[in-house]
Order: structure tokens, then C-alpha cells, then sequence
């Protein structure tokens, strides 16, 4: 009996517009080696399918490229096999209709059961125990949850369940008064049966869309909505429960809500990998609370780094850098004595000597411990809101200047300070 585990995408990344630019959200650096990493703790043999929405024609050759670096991902983390492939949605078909259009491929070789993990969230992922809660209660549909706070929960969809038996009485998806503090993690193990009524929405979209559309081209008939036309329906008929999890969980909606995850997985690191964080050694840069530094990266000795910081694939940092709650993506550079907080720097991006690059973090309450990100507009009232700092891939940063509370787009050459601005 194999169990097959699939990555699903819900989208192409638009809150992480500024440091994606336009690849499938699932293959960015900070959202793939987490969701690979965990498919460790099944002992049985599995296939790992990632399934993504449509992408422009200018993007589309980058496919192969970033296959293949998640493939080699994959192989250091001795979880990858042939038969490991990305299967690609070339019209936008929603959370539940790639599943259904890619069917074949996920029945393929007869798994007893195939994970969907969405692609914007953060967690532990505990999908061992989900397997082990599956095999003592076999059921079509069964939810990763998790508890929230009465506000927040109606950001997510809520769920109803039996406290005996785990089963979903009733599902709402984002509602507009307070239902349950149980929320949906976006995190999911399916039976095959689970296609079954995948199939019963795709046949009455085709009958809505036949009688909308005679020519029998309407193009919504593959769109299938997995929470709003298929949990919902479902629950309260025995075939939808919920394991419940009290591990970490946020979802990823944003490039702010990203350093946050960072932070959350670094955390994480420290209970349960402590090895790959970085250790204060002699001769090397001095290390404050979790650190995550890739061997190839170059860090001068008087670097000060952390607390939660993570550095890139081929980074380099200078002489007397200071950096402290942010991520530094592969190939950049910040050069000597130069100060980032609460910043994403992006792939290939340089801060010049002495500059200043700094954001206003917006992490949840802290006193709360069922709280999570919000994932509010950038903007009030006309005015640009204090948040994180974002540098795109390939941005240019001079000396001697400060950049505060400031999103700058891929491929900018400031020449002066900014704050509290959108460099377009």
C-alpha cells in the first residue's frame, strides 16, 4: 500500500507578487522545502505531484529550471523518486478542479490515500498523524484544523465538528458572523473516494454551464470551489472529519506574513533539527537566538546576526552587517556595516555600505495565543501603512541611505532614501 502525497497550489502567489514575480507560488524557496521536508516522517513509498495554476507565456520556460531545483531538493532530502513530477493547470481551475482534471495521474499505481497541501501556509505538518488518524477512522475527506480567535476565525473557513467522533457537522467558508473557533489549515488527506464527488460538481457545472452557454464552450464547468462546492455540501453526511492540531500554523498571504512563517519554522528548527541553525563559533559572526545560514553563503567574522534570521544559497554578508528578524534571498549582497531589520531582501539584490533598511513588523498579539496574521490591505485612509520592508530580485541599494517601511519593485536603482513608499 503506498500513500501519496501532492502539493497543491492555490494561486500564482499575488500577495508575494514583489519577491515571486509571477512563478507558481509553491516553488519559491521559502514555501517548498517545508511542505518536502515533512513528507519524511511516512515510511511508505510515495510520489510527490505539484499542481499549479496557469502561467504567462514569458514564464513558462522557467518551469524546467524550477522542476529541477525542487527535484534536487527533494534528493537531499532523500524523499524524492521518479515518479516526482509538476503537473500544470493551464486555465485557472480552482481548489478542487485540479484534482478532479489531473485524476489519473493521482490514482496512478493504487494509493491507499494522497495528501493536498495548499501552498500559502506555514506548518509542522503533521501529516503522520493525520495518516495514523485515517487508518483508525477511514473517511473520504479528512481536514487538518486548528483554533483561532472569535474575531479572526472569520477570515477562515470555520468548521462545526462532533467533539466525540471528529466528524464535520457543518462548514462555512469566510462567513460573516462568528460559527466556530475551529478553522481549516488548508492542509488535507483525501481517500480515492474523495474524487467521487469532485465528479458530481464538474457534471453539474456542466449542465448550469449548457444551459447559460448552448455552444457547450463555457469555460467554468472545470472550476471547482473544494470548500464552498464540496466540504459544505458534504458535511453533517459522515464523510468529512477534522484532526485537530496545536502546532505551529499561519497562513502566507503576504511577504510580511512570510518573515513571520520564518520565524515560526526557525522555532521550529530549534526543537526539532536544532543542527541546521547556525552556532556562535570563534572566528565566526556572532549568533543571537535562531539562525539559519546556508553552508554556501559567505558571513564576515564581525556580522552580528539574529534573532531570526535566515540567509540564502550564495549570500553575501559583510563586515560589521547587523541583521535581525529578516530573510536574505540566494545571491545577494549587503555590504559593510550595513543595518537590515524586518526585511525580505531579494534574490539577487545588494545594500550598499552603511545603508539603513529597516520595516515595522505586524506580528500577531502576542497575549493571544489562538491569534494569527492578518492579512490587511497595505493601505488606510490613502496612506501607506508601517509594515515589513521589501526589496524585489536585483535591487540596487546605495550607500549611506535609509530605506524605512518601503516596498521597492525587482530590478530598482535607488539613488536616494525613501520611507514609507511604493517604488515602482
Amino acid at each position: 500500500m503506498c500513500c501519496m502525497g501532492g502539493m497543491g497550489c492555490g494561486g500564482s502567489a499575488r500577495g508575494l507578487r514583489v519577491l515571486v514575480s509571477g512563478l507558481s507560488q509553491h516553488l519559491a524557496d521559502f514555501t517548498l522545502i517545508y511542505q518536502e521536508g515533512s513528507y519524511l516522517g511516512i515510511s511508505e513509498s510515495l510520489s510527490i505531484l505539484a499542481s499549479g495554476r496557469c502561467v504567462s507565456g514569458s514564464r513558462r520556460g522557467q518551469m524546467p529550471r524550477l522542476m529541477l531545483s525542487a527535484s534536487s531538493h527533494l534528493t537531499e532530502l532523500a524523499v524524492g523518486s521518479p515518479g516526482d513530477r509538476y503537473l500544470q493547470e493551464f486555465v485557472p481551475l480552482g481548489t478542487g478542479g485540479g484534482l478532479y482534471h489531473f485524476r489519473d495521474q493521482i490514482l496512478a499505481g493504487g494509493p491507499e490515500a494522497f495528501f493536498v497541501l495548499n501552498a500559502d501556509v506555514c506548518s509542522d505538518f503533521p501529516l503522520s498523524a493525520m495518516l495514523d488518524a485515517y487508518r483508525h477512522q477511514p473517511h473520504p475527506f479528512l481536514l487538518l484544523g486548528t483554533t483561532a480567535n472569535r474575531t479572526q476565525s472569520l477570515n477562515y473557513g470555520c468548521i462545526v465538528e462532533n467533539p466525540q467522533t471528529h466528524e464535520v457537522l457543518h462548514y462555512v467558508e469566510k462567513p460573516s458572523t462568528f460559527v466556530s473557533d475551529v478553522i481549516n489549515c488548508g492542509i488535507y488527506l483525501f481517500s480515492p473516494e474523495a474524487l467521487k464527488p469532485l465528479r458530481d460538481v464538474f457534471q453539474r457545472n456542466q449542465q448550469d454551464g449548457q444551459l447559460e452557454d448552448s455552444s457547450g464552450l463555457w469555460p467554468g464547468a472545470g472550476t471547482i470551489r473544494l470548500e464552498q462546492d464540496v466540504f459544505s455540501a458534504l458535511a453533517g453526511q459522515g464523510q468529512i472529519y477534522v484532526h485537530l492540531t496545536d502546532g505551529i500554523w499561519s497562513q502566507i498571504k503576504s511577504a510580511g506574513s512570510a518573515l513571520y512563517a520564518s520565524r515560526l519554522y526557525l522555532g521550529q528548527y530549534q526543537l526539532t533539527h536544532p543542527e541546521r541553525l547556525a552556532k556562535h563559533a570563534p572566528g565566526g559572526p556572532r549568533i543571537r537566538g535562531n539562525v539559519y545560514i546556508h553552508p554556501t553563503a559567505k558571513v564576515a567574522p564581525s556580522a552580528v546576526l539574529g534573532p531570526n534570521v535566515s540567509i540564502g544559497e550564495g549570500v553575501t554578508v559583510g563586515e560589521g552587517v547587523r541583521l535581525r528578524e529578516s530573510i536574505v534571498l540566494h545571491g545577494a549582497m549587503l555590504q559593510e556595516h550595513t543595518c537590515v531589520l524586518h526585511t525580505i531582501v531579494g534574490w539577487g539584490s545588494t545594500v550598499g555600505r552603511w545603508a539603513r533598511v529597516e520595516g515595522t513588523p505586524n506580528d500577531p498579539n502576542p497575549n493571544d495565543p489562538r491569534a494569527h496574521m492578518d492579512s490587511e490591505s497595505l493601505f488606510k485612509d490613502g496612506k501607506l501603512l508601517p509594515a515589513i520592508t521589501i526589496l524585489g530580485c536585483r535591487v540596487r541599494i546605495p550607500a549611506e541611505v535609509l530605506i524605512l517601511n518601503s516596498i521597492v519593485l525587482p530590478h530598482k536603482e535607488l539613488s536616494r532614501s525613501f520611507t514609507n513608499q511604493i517604488i515602482l
